[in-house]
């Protein structure tokens, strides 16, 4: 009986041993796998710097930065691409950030864009156009599974430029984003042809100064925009091209008797706001009056953030925390 008991503590102490060993070896690999990635980036760029310092033209046969993650794991992507894993500063962990992505074409741009504003701490939702090729979202999907902070959007709307299906979009999002378990501070919205020009801690630095407002700029309605909610607009949807047209019918007055802004529709919006658009019944009223607008999410934000007796402290600031392609925008 004794020698039983003996040989079973026995048994059971080398399979832990063996566990260990293997588990050891087993990170052991990755981080040499991970080390190997770097190395081999690290010394291509020395290479290119060497032979420029020395007045050469110097001509890599591979792009410096890897991209796209073809046949590699998701370990070797992100050493290859030079993501940061780990928080970089205390003020950063204590201040996290929402973003909503929305995207529709090039892939390598918004591999690049994604990788420019990733930070572990932060969440990111992205929406791709429904309407986007199934090679183009297969990709944008294998690329956001090697994140545990960041996903697609629950619900991908086909997005008509203009229309409401693009505030839809970020709409979309918002809510996804709205039910996260990070405790982010505040939302930004961008697009597939933005980039970042600040870091995430001058972002983080720039938003505290606003004390929990939101950053909504606009103007009372200019004439070249009064049309956009004065008459009845319409998405038609194509095959090879959707776009938005103007009807010769009006619209109503808007919901509540509110005065209609003209703005941004890229902004930063805090917790607080986020929830307020997508429970109060002003904010789904206006919602509702505004799918027959020009470029809803132009006017969406920035009224709501613009109603004196539901939300007093409002805001707005000219300076630039990112800019498009497309169109530059302020936040």
């Amino acid at each position: 009986m004794m020698v039983s008991w003996k040989h079973c503590l026995f048994s059971v102490s080398l399979i832990m041993v063996l566990i260990f060993v293997f588990v050891y070896k087993n990170e052991l690999r990755e981080d040499k796998r991970f080390l190997r990635a770097s190395l081999s980036n690290a010394s291509l760029l020395a290479e290119v710097c060497h032979q420029i310092f020395k007045g050469k033209v110097f001509y890599p046969t591979e792009n410096a930065l890897k991209t796209t993650l073809r046949e590699s794991t998701c370990y070797d992507y992100m050493a290859q691409s030079h993501y940061i894993t780990e928080t970089l500063s205390k003020e950063e962990a204590g201040f996290p950030l929402a973003y909503t992505v929305t995207i529709h074409k090039d892939f390598g741009t918004f591999e690049r864009l994604f990788r420019a504003i990733y930070m572990p701490q932060n969440v990111y939702c992205v929406h791709v156009d429904e309407k986007a090729t199934d090679t183009f979202k297969n990709a944008v999907k294998q690329l956001l599974n090697c994140f545990p902070n960041a996903f697609l959007a629950s619900k991908m709307e086909p997005v008509v430029y203009g229309g409401i299906s693009r505030l839809q979009a970020d709409l979309n999002c918002i809510k996804d984003l709205a039910a996260s378990e990070v405790p982010w501070r505040y939302a930004i919205n961008m697009c597939g042809q933005d980039f970042p020009l600040k870091t995430n801690k001058e972002i983080v630095q720039y938003l505290k100064g606003f004390k929990g407002k939101n950053i909504t700029p606009g103007v009372l309605p200019p004439s070249h925009a009064i049309g956009r909610t004065k008459y009845v607009h319409q998405e038609l949807l194509h095959q090879k091209n959707s776009y938005v047209i103007k009807t010769t019918k009006l619209k109503p007055p808007p919901p509540h008797n509110m005065t209609i802004y003209f703005g941004t529709a890229y902004v930063a919006l805090t917790r607080e706001f986020a929830n307020f658009v997508l429970q109060d019944q002003h904010a789904l009223d206006l919602l509702s009056w505004s799918k027959d607008t020009y470029s809803p999410d132009e006017h969406f934000w920035v009224t709501l953030n613009r109603i004196p007796v539901l939300l007093p402290d409002v805001t707005h600031d000219p300076t630039h925390v990112h800019g498009t392609d497309e169109e530059t925008e302020t936040l």
